[in-house]
């Protein structure tokens, strides 16, 4: 007798049912220990495990339909509200929309856009601005690591946001994010790319071009004559540096000692608490000069990627952060073959 005639007796059918039966109420029973858990905990190592578990908890079943339960993105955007909870600051507030999704905003910019996050196939989970879905930063559990993305904080913060708030109301809404990286850093051990947002002075950010082309630099200086900030060139003729206010200075520059000649940003503060995405956000001379020269000036994202166990970890490099358009390209290979 084969299975599908079995399946099809009364005595079978009932069997089958009550066996299930049995399985949803074990499974039932764990889900909520671990909602539980998640709700209550203190730990944030018993947030990370919990939040993982409630991930990768598959609650279907053929003869039961579970209550109204959240999806995995849900339970990604929940354990950051509680580990922000657990340090003190509310200041993303989450919530569930009517399609019961859980949400963020971020004050004091809340009124303006909504942010959750979206999975990939790669079990990584991006935290995604709902308008234009530029994916702020990328959180892998699983592996415990966390980094921004360059692009993203451009193209929302700066290209964007800007035109609706003022700088200062961008760098608080950014506070939170940088505090939820590092705390994911103190609380558990994950490894943080901060980017952009990075305000340690050795801190460099390379081009996401191997070569750039003198003359913006060159526009940089026309820019400044306009300004109260000065442009000097470096001892080695190896770049330029942009002298700012309160003693913080920007280099636009390569290491004459590095036979690859890669250029980067450096920014230079006396206080370690002014980051390349801070220059862009709060000085209009920096941040038009680099907008209105994207294609040359991108910087690049270094995307750590996890390798097996058996080997290192290593870095992709690099990670797309910016396409000129088909006809910029072919203008800026004209331009290139009329200087050869």
């Amino acid at each position: 007798m084969n299975n599908n005639k079995m399946i099809s007796s009364p005595q079978a059918r009932l069997t089958a049912l009550s066996a299930s039966f049995k399985d949803v109420l074990k499974l039932g029973r764990h889900y909520v220990e671990l909602l539980d858990q998640l709700a209550e905990t203190e730990d944030a190592q018993e947030m990370l495990a919990a939040t993982t578990q409630l991930a990768e908890l598959d609650l279907q079943n053929t003869f039961v339909d579970f209550p109204q339960h959240y999806q995995a993105a849900d339970y990604y955007l929940i354990f950051m509200g509680r580990l922000l909870e657990k340090h003190g600051i509310d200041a993303i507030q989450i919530s569930e929309n009517s399609r019961h999704q859980f949400i963020a905003r971020i004050e004091p910019i809340a009124d303006s856009d909504s942010f959750k996050f979206q999975l990939g196939e790669d079990g990584e989970a991006a935290f995604t601005e709902q308008g234009e879905q530029e994916p702020l930063f990328y959180l892998d559990l699983a592996n415990r690591f966390f980094q921004f993305n360059n692009q993203a904080l451009v193209n929302y913060f700066i290209v964007r946001a800007l035109k609706k708030h003022t700088d200062l109301e961008l760098r608080d809404a950014v506070k939170p994010l940088i505090a939820f990286a590092q705390e994911l850093a103190t609380d558990l051990d994950f490894t943080i790319n901060l980017g952009i947002l990075n305000t340690d002075n050795t801190e460099r950010f390379a081009l996401a071009r191997p070569d750039l082309d003198l003359t913006v630099i060159d526009r940089l200086f026309v820019a400044t004559a306009e300004n109260d900030y000065m442009l000097m060139n470096l001892p080695r003729n190896n770049g330029a540096e942009l002298m700012l206010d309160q003693g913080i200075k920007l280099d636009i520059a390569f290491d004459p000692d590095d036979y690859s000649q890669q250029w980067f940003f450096a920014v230079k503060d006396p206080d370690s608490r002014v980051s390349f995405f801070d220059t862009l956000l709060h000085y209009n001379l920096i941040r038009q000069w680099y907008l209105n020269n994207r294609a040359e000036l991108a910087v690049r994202s270094d995307k750590l990627v996890v390798a097996p166990a058996d080997e290192e970890e290593s870095f992709e490099q690099p990670t797309e952060v910016f396409q000129p358009d088909s006809e910029q390209a072919e203008r800026e290979e004209g331009e290139l073959g009329d200087r050869k």
